[in-house]
């Protein structure tokens, strides 16, 4: 009898946690989607106003912000100084890539990213500007359909969660 009330209570519990787990996601992603915006933003002001190398610029930006986006901009700014001969897009690229396993966002976000590192340093300083603009106004969208995602889905799966628990302990008695 114990036993069981004892697995009822994990599986209850196991329920629970992966439903906070699910809606934990949905808010975390229109924050983190702020984040690359603001982090896109300082990529610009050190291009166009300051003139920073892109490595350097890089890498003064990876101290301003928080994971995944701060070993995402050193990891970039760290290829960019190493004499390996890769292109800036697919050091970019790689380094998205590895930091995107830490985020909640989704591929539409992958996608923006990816399609900015093809203009970093391959372009002038105006050009990579333009391109900069348009990845921001791409995410703010992205933003506004997370925030919507976020309030339809976020107390849902709290609840489901928990009733899926308690669906499991239903059916194994």
């Amino acid at each position: 009898m114990i036993a069981k009330m004892l697995g009822s209570v994990v599986i209850l519990s196991a329920g629970t946690i992966f439903g906070f787990y699910q809606a934990l996601q949905y808010a975390r992603r229109p924050r983190q989607i702020r984040q690359a915006i603001g982090m896109i933003q300082r990529l610009e002001t050190e291009i166009s106003y300051g003139f920073t190398p892109l490595p350097d610029a890089f890498a003064h930006a990876s101290s301003s912000f928080a994971e995944p986006y701060a070993s995402m901009l050193a990891e970039a700014a760290d290829g960019l100084h190493a004499p390996d001969g890769k292109s800036t897009q697919e050091i970019w690229g790689q380094a998205v890539k590895r930091a995107w396993g830490r985020s909640s966002m989704k591929r539409n976000e992958l996608d923006i990213l990816l399609q900015l590192g093809s203009t970093l340093g391959a372009t002038d300083r105006i050009d990579q500007v333009k391109h900069m603009r348009l990845a921001i106004s791409q995410l703010q969208v992205e933003e506004d359909i997370a925030r919507d995602e976020q309030g339809r889905y976020e107390k849902m799966w709290r609840s489901l969660g928990v009733l899926m628990g308690a669906l499991i302990v239903i059916l194994m008695y």
